[in-house]
């Protein structure tokens, strides 16, 4: 699957879970939600759901994501929403292969999309992520981690897996509040691995 094909993929999925107003937070937003604080940029929303939780505790979030479907639903649940006075959502559509970050946050995060990357886009995107998180900002990263046996939906060259002790060595000087690995069964006898990890920037 191509990086287009990734995001039509996504497209339709988020649709189906419009659709069925599925907007639980997965476990790793939930992991990931305790730490948010401030001016916050979540880089592949998804369908919001983290973004919201962060606005609803007071956050200010910018919330990016290439998917057309996701985007919309975020913005009409904005709209809808009854959030704190200090509390705003910008909910944009972007490819986020080529998106330029023009502003530093207190908090970035990026759940689950570095590995829909090609490998050296993936770390140029990380290289920025941790770039525009203000000193004593937290980065909070998840991704799908080499091991895993997942890989089908994806051409050869069309996703990144890192190493399994790869992401927390980019952090090296960082302070690592949480560095988690996880397996979850997926179709077809196979497993998804996961790395979380939520570092403080020196």
């Amino acid at each position: 699957m191509n990086t287009g094909n990734s995001v039509d993929f996504f497209d339709r999925q988020f649709r189906q879970q419009v659709e069925q107003q599925d907007f639980q937070l997965n476990p790793f937003e939930l992991e990931v939600l305790p730490h948010l604080r401030g001016r916050v940029l979540d880089f592949g929303c998804g369908l919001g759901n983290l973004a919201m939780a962060a606005a609803a505790q007071g956050c200010s979030v910018v919330a990016l994501d290439a998917s057309p479907a996701a985007i919309a639903a975020l913005r009409r649940r904005v709209q809808a929403a009854a959030l704190p006075t200090q509390a705003t959502i910008d909910a944009i559509e972007a490819d986020l292969r080529h998106y330029r970050i023009d502003e530093d946050f207190d908090c970035v995060v990026s759940i689950g999309l570095l590995a829909f990357f090609d490998c050296a886009t993936a770390l140029r995107v990380l290289s920025m992520l941790q770039d525009r998180v203000r000193r004593g900002g937290i980065v909070a990263l998840n991704t799908l981690i080499e091991g895993t046996s997942y890989p089908d939906m994806f051409g050869a060259a069309d996703y990144c897996l890192f190493a399994r002790d790869e992401l927390p060595g980019r952090f090296s000087g960082w302070e690592i509040l949480h560095s988690e690995f996880q397996d979850f069964e997926a179709p077809r006898q196979t497993v998804k691995s996961f790395v979380t990890l939520i570092a403080r920037k020196p």
